[in-house]
């Protein structure tokens, strides 16, 4: 396993393994290993030839206030931790190889970014959608893989890749969740014990969900209050919002059928959590 800095290498590095007939699998992140990473780790490792994670915490998806500075980072763990899945190359670029002096270009993708966590955090999707594009375009790979924990910067980036015509396609990995149900983050490191202890009820509240589309109903505001309900029930879990959406264009839906996302985001203590479900309605 190597480590790249230089975007010049990285790219002639790619270049010549897909001249040679290798299928290229990507796997952007920003460190802070834990086990849905390296899951993400292992499909790419078991679809592809060859395995590029890039390791980059990116500044500007942080916004004004956030924990960039903050932001749990330790790349001799990171390492071994992909050693241990085989992957052949890490990506670690320093902020100034990424955006150099002069740095002007942006890349947003309109409506999608506005939505959901972008209502809270502006500007954040504009800095996902340019690190991904420009890594896209770094690491020139075939397959790109992202958890399905972050779903709206799943159909961010789906619509990236279809508007802008990159030559890459992008895989989802379902969640991985902790025994105790809550979805793996790094920013799970800033729980407490009693925190973390609170946090479940965000797990809890999808799967109030569930039971009651499996129970029939598709009304989504009965849906969402019963959601609220469980959740307001530990008043040291702050919901920011419930979205019931559609899983393409995230536009709410009155009534459930098709492909739905149902996502939700809280913020317990410092941690701001994300969680999602998405079900399949006939």
């Amino acid at each position: 396993m190597e480590v790249i800095k230089e975007k010049a290498r990285m790219r002639e590095t790619v270049e010549q393994a897909k001249a040679h007939g290798l299928v290229v699998g990507l796997v952007p992140t920003m460190g802070f290993f834990h086990e849905g990473h390296q899951e993400l780790m292992r499909r790419a490792r078991a679809d592809c030839d060859l395995v590029v994670v890039t390791l980059f915490v990116n500044p500007t998806q942080f916004t004004p206030g956030e924990d960039f500075k903050d932001y749990p980072r330790d790349f001799d763990r990171d390492r071994r931790m992909v050693e241990s899945v085989g992957v052949d190359y890490i990506f670690n670029p320093e902020v100034p190889e990424m955006y150099p002096d002069g740095f002007a270009t942006h890349v947003e993708v309109e409506d999608l970014s506005d939505l959901m966590c972008g209502c809270h955090r502006p500007g954040h999707f504009r800095g996902v959608a340019t690190v991904v594009s420009k890594l896209f375009n770094i690491v020139p790979a075939q397959k790109a893989y992202f958890g399905q924990k972050d779903a709206q910067q799943l159909a961010v980036l789906r619509r990236l890749v279809a508007d802008l015509d990159f030559a890459v396609e992008v895989i989802a990995v379902p969640t991985v969740r902790e025994e105790s149900g809550l979805a793996m983050s790094s920013r799970n490191t800033y729980l407490g014990p009693a925190e973390r202890q609170d946090a479940l009820v965000l797990h809890a509240a999808l799967e109030t969900a569930a039971g009651l589309i499996d129970a029939g109903v598709r009304d989504s505001s009965i849906i969402a209050s019963a959601m609220e309900d469980v959740i307001s029930t530990l008043p040291s879990v702050n919901l920011e919002y419930i979205a019931i959406c559609d899983n393409i264009f995230l536009q709410p839906v009155s009534e459930l059928e098709g492909q739905v996302l149902i996502a939700l985001a809280a913020r317990v203590g410092k941690a701001r959590l994300i969680d999602n479900m998405v079900f399949e309605i006939e």
